[in-house]
């Protein structure tokens, strides 16, 4: 065989040398923790060059997706697969390596601008990747704005910068990477509507062949996902597009409706 089809054993793991493809199927997952179940039943697929949206109120289960796809936890039944194995065959680190998580509470290191950027990429950026992945996580401008612009070093968590600022960064971050695998965990949280359409727009063309998860609060963020999924109380109250949910699925409603009373009120 080829070098890069090649499969070496260890144990009962497969140490897959070619890269995933990036397609997501959740087969019947259950997941319990302490005790408590968190998720039930939960089954979809998102292959790869769609966009998944995950919705549902806090607490409904939504960022366990995201544990569970890393394996901080493993599945208590049913399967998790990428590319259609298991991903408890796959190693850790080559697991992980292959997809860029974006959380909603940022952490930045004690670094240069540049150097945060390139954090967690095996081979380390050169400067035109850095700076094509800032753009497009619409933070040049800001960037570009500071003393030192890439080279200025910013305080431990982000210390100097806005929320907003943090957030861009760390999708730059995300996008430098090249990941088969995006999963955006509230990460658009603290950008105004206006920013979070236009990096949105931006982020749809550099993440088109890879499988893309965006859970999301504001159904603004995840309407135009090719499927979105709603769950609720750790089980699935729908699955479909923006419209059909609107006229299947009577969480994903009200909590459409809620946002729009809101913000014509604003």
């Amino acid at each position: 065989a080829e070098p890069e089809e090649s499969l070496l054993k260890a144990g009962n793991c497969e140490l897959v040398m070619q890269p995933i493809r990036g397609e997501i199927r959740f087969d019947h997952v259950d997941f319990q923790l302490n005790g408590r179940e968190i998720l039930r039943d939960v089954s979809f697929t998102v292959p790869a060059g769609s966009t998944l949206g995950i919705m549902g109120m806090t607490g409904a289960g939504k960022s366990s997706v995201v544990n569970l796809i890393q394996r901080f936890y493993d599945v208590s039944s049913g399967r998790i697969l990428i590319d259609g194995k298991d991903i408890r065959s796959y190693p850790l680190r080559e697991l992980r390596r292959q997809i860029s998580v974006v959380m909603q509470d940022v952490f930045l290191f004690s670094d240069t601008i540049q150097d945060n950027i390139k954090t967690g990429n095996r081979d380390a950026a050169e400067w035109e990747s850095v700076e094509r992945a800032s753009i497009c996580a619409d933070a040049h401008g800001f960037i570009m704005k500071l003393t030192e612009q890439y080279d200025t070093v910013i305080g431990e968590r982000g210390v100097g910068l806005s929320g907003g600022q943090k957030q861009r960064i760390s999708i730059a971050r995300a996008i430098a990477k090249h990941p088969e695998v995006f999963i955006f965990d509230d990460s658009f949280s603290a950008l105004d509507f206006k920013t979070d359409a236009a990096l949105r727009k931006a982020l749809a063309k550099e993440t088109q062949d890879s499988a893309v998860l965006i859970i999301a609060q504001r159904v603004s963020t995840i309407q135009h996902a090719n499927q979105i999924i709603v769950l609720h109380e750790g089980q699935m109250a729908g699955i479909g597009t923006h419209d059909e949910l609107l006229k299947n699925c009577p969480v994903y409603r009200e909590i459409y409706e809620s946002q729009t009373k809101e913000a014509q009120e604003t």
